[in-house]
């Protein structure tokens, strides 16, 4: 992809100083960061009214499902979608269509339709939000420029984790005092917010795909490709192996939080959990600080190296707490986590944005599909097993998994260092962060 209408063109003002890439950029992130809010005040505003409507636990199960399901299968698509359509018109109308399935709900009258209206938002958003993401992270070399991608990676990463702050605090407010309608036309407000900027982009267009054989079935074009770079590049497949593990790690620990609060603080288990993920979102934005300043005085992007070694902290800190400790020490380890977390996203979604741009695309739908596809395995095997096992159990094992699968990680990046092939060079520190194709 190439950027168009870069300097003057809309948005420029007779005699001002022309908009910037960066500067264009930081208004995207504003909009998401909105659509973000929106997104996480809904989390907690469509599971009560699910319940509310439903009054069965199960269908509230079903709904993540659906939600998860969809997100799963617009994965495999998402980078096709996205050849076929261009990043800026996937990206702006992906949050048209939340926006509208919103709106639809609030209007939709009480009864049995508005049941099945509620499970046509849940696959609606699962599937818009995974591919308006898969859009937004392969093109950001294009918009700020391959040595800016870690800078504005954070910047990302940290607009969301402010937005999520923000939408669970507001959403003890917003709902009850509101009520859902008004939570749900703030969703769908903030969805308009972020296509509005957008819009703003310039225009982005889209580099052509090498040709194909004639035999070639397009269907199967996408993932092959895909699935060739994982191949080729050291490292790149079991980093996103890594990836998938760490998803069903999550998924432990956001099904036994309740849990393991409701043990605690019987009397007020919300406490618990609210204060966690605030401190959590809290060192997920200071480690965005930090790697925002870093980047931009090195010019180099957070490494492969850095992921493993991300994980494996994350992974540890998620296990400590759950394992007893006083809050104020728990606090604590949920800032280390969430600025582990932090690390460990940037340094994924940088090191797949040094694959080539007609590649890009895919990689980032058949990550999307993977992670959903480990996180919803997880919230069904993680749900069975805190049945039967304890919180800190359950999560001990899981994590464990994902440290582990980081300790194979880390000697297949040494053994390969060590072989002095430059494919992971980066992820030692230097500008390539050992994703190039050969010959790409």
């Amino acid at each position: 992809m190439r950027r168009t209408g870069a300097g003057g063109g809309p948005g420029t003002a007779r005699g001002a100083a022309p908009v910037t890439a960066e500067g264009r950029y930081r208004v995207l992130v504003a909009g998401y960061s909105v659509s973000s809010y929106g997104t996480f005040l809904n989390m907690v505003a469509l599971n009560l009214f699910v319940y509310a409507t439903t009054h069965s636990a199960l269908a509230i199960g079903l709904f993540m499902a659906v939600r998860l399901g969809a997100g799963f299968l617009a994965g495999t698509v998402a980078g096709r979608v996205q050849a076929r359509f261009g990043v800026k018109p996937v990206m702006l109308w992906a949050n048209i269509a939340q926006a509208v399935v919103m709106f639809l709900l609030v209007v939709t009258p009480d009864g049995g339709l508005r049941t099945g209206v509620l499970f046509t938002v849940s696959a609606a958003v699962g599937a818009c939000s995974t591919v308006f993401m898969v859009a937004l992270r392969s093109s950001i070399p294009d918009l700020v420029g391959a040595d800016r991608r870690a800078w504005a990676n954070s910047l990302m990463v940290g607009g969301r984790s402010l937005a999520m702050v923000a939408g669970f605090a507001s959403s003890g407010v917003v709902v009850p005092w509101l009520g859902f309608t008004a939570a749900f036309m703030v969703d769908a407000a903030s969805f308009l917010v972020c296509a509005a900027a957008v819009a703003w982009l310039p225009g982005i267009e889209r580099a052509p795909e090498p040709p194909r054989a004639p035999d070639e079935p397009r269907e199967k074009r996408g993932v092959w490709a895909a699935m060739t770079a994982l191949a080729t590049v050291p490292a790149l497949g079991l980093m996103m192996c890594l990836r998938t593990v760490d998803a069903l790690g999550s998924s432990s620990h956001n099904a036994a939080l309740p849990v393991y609060s409701s043990t605690l603080h019987p009397d007020d288990p919300a406490a618990f959990v609210s204060r966690f993920w605030l401190f959590w979102a809290l060192g997920n934005v200071l480690a965005q600080q930090v790697i925002q300043r870093w980047a931009k005085r090195s010019g180099r992007a957070v490494g492969a190296l850095g992921f493993g070694l991300g994980t494996i902290v994350m992974s540890s800190a998620f296990i400590l707490g759950f394992a007893g400790f006083p809050m104020a020490a728990t606090v604590l380890i949920a800032l280390v986590a969430g600025a582990a977390d932090g690390l460990t996203e940037v340094s994924y979604t940088s090191h797949l944005q040094t694959l080539p741009e007609t590649l890009r695309g895919h990689a980032f739908g058949l990550t999307a599909t993977v992670e959903n596809l480990g996180f919803g395995i997880g919230m069904i095997g993680v749900s069975a097993a805190l049945e039967s096992f304890s919180a800190f159990t359950v999560v001990a094992w899981s994590h464990g998994l994902a440290i582990v699968v980081a300790g194979i990680y880390l000697l297949r990046l040494y053994a390969v260092h060590g072989a002095g092939k430059e494919g992971t060079s980066g992820a030692y520190g230097s500008r390539r962060d050992g994703a190039e194709i050969s010959g790409s």
